[in-house]
């Protein structure tokens, strides 16, 4: 089988073994093997071990790193920095795909970018979660705009118990986040009780502050 064939089989940017050996099984004898050769020959890229994408130059599409994050390590939803930066509440192109999970921190690096993963308590992993159907890709786990900052201010390293007027400085100056008029205030309380965090539930008292 050409892998062209084998592309259009298996559209999607995140292919696993089960789903290579389906396919490759009804014109090869050694499917291992076969998929050993494609992975050699860098027509297959391997992101972890039993999953992998076809190369671009194979693809129509470009290859979606949203769908590869959720499948490497499930369950899963795109958070952080790389949702605040694909909705454009921060200037910065993030390179690193940004995750959060209900399970173990984690991290790979893979031909593809590095996709890393942070471990938040279920309370709060199911809040302010989107999910966007893709006519190739399926349904695919994105943390609202909301959701994203929380969860960036949440776990961003050092910083401490910020007032109202340190809130501002932070987002205005350490992330230089643009938020919209129509921020979820209500979301962004349920998230601070549900992280018992003080940082978040300032932001809110300072986002009703504003809209006042």
């Amino acid at each position: 089988m050409k892998v062209l064939e084998c592309v259009n089989q298996l559209p999607t940017s995140l292919i696993s073994h089960g789903m290579l050996s389906a396919v490759l099984s009804k014109s090869v004898s050694n499917v291992n093997n076969k998929i050993a050769s494609l992975v050699a020959s860098g027509d297959l890229i391997r992101l972890k071990k039993g999953f992998y994408s076809f190369a671009q130059a194979y693809r129509k599409q470009p290859i979606n790193l949203l769908a590869i994050a959720n499948g490497l390590y499930a369950p899963s939803y795109v958070s952080f920095e790389y949702a605040l930066s694909w909705y454009g509440v921060i200037p910065e192109q993030v390179v690193q795909v940004t995750s959060a999970t209900s399970k173990n921190n984690k991290l790979f690096d893979t031909p593809l970018g590095r996709f890393s993963y942070k471990k938040v308590p279920m309370k709060a992993y199911s809040l302010g979660v989107n999910w966007h159907f893709d006519d190739v890709e399926g349904g695919l786990f994105i943390a609202t705009l909301e959701k994203a900052l929380c969860d960036k201010i949440r776990y961003e390293w050092g910083l401490g118990s910020l007032t109202q007027e340190q809130m501002l400085e932070y987002l205005e100056h350490d992330l230089r986040a643009e938020l919209p008029a129509d921020i979820n205030i209500n979301l962004i309380e349920s998230i601070a009780t549900a992280y018992r965090s003080k940082n978040l539930a300032t932001l809110a008292a300072l986002l009703r502050k504003k809209r006042l």
